[in-house]
């Protein structure tokens, strides 16, 4: 897996894509009042696919939030612009960060956008402990990633 770490200051596009996220967090809790929570979203959405207990029912949103995913890089493509995604070239690796990332989310009842956009917003305690866990989390693995096992 090569490490690729991209260090450009961008702070326009990083204030217009927190100006995004949080203008969507918004706008779904007053629109469906549902969190923001991608985990929460997509197993909703699946729901009509694949019988999960406790589906939601109102999956139309949910699936036009996840295209709107897919969607806007290739907005951005689509009107000149680029769009930079490293990816590591080690699929087994991928693949248990992915099932150690699922089973987190499983566990901490949520993801980072749930807990750390619209939790933290709403001063939950839950959500504080567990955007706690997900960073150090993130710290000790990038320390043991980069210093320790020296880059995978």
């Amino acid at each position: 897996m090569q490490i690729v770490t991209q260090t450009a200051f961008t702070p326009w596009a990083s204030l217009g894509g927190g100006i995004l996220i949080g203008l969507s967090a918004v706008m779904v809790m007053a629109l469906f009042g549902r969190i923001v929570g991608i985990a929460g979203i997509s197993q909703g959405a699946l729901g009509g696919i694949v019988p999960l207990q406790g589906a939601a029912r109102d999956r139309d949103w949910r699936w036009a939030f996840l295209l709107g995913l897919v969607a806007a890089p290739l907005a951005i493509l689509a009107f000149g612009g680029s769009v930079v995604q490293t990816v590591p070239q080690n699929l087994p690796a991928m693949g248990i960060a992915g099932l150690l990332v699922g089973v987190g989310t499983a566990l901490g009842s949520g993801c980072t956008s749930g807990h750390g956009v619209c939790g933290l917003a709403r001063l939950s305690g839950r959500s504080l402990a567990a955007v706690a866990t997900f960073m150090a989390a993130g710290f000790v693995t990038v320390f043991v990633i980069r210093h320790v096992v020296g880059g995978l």
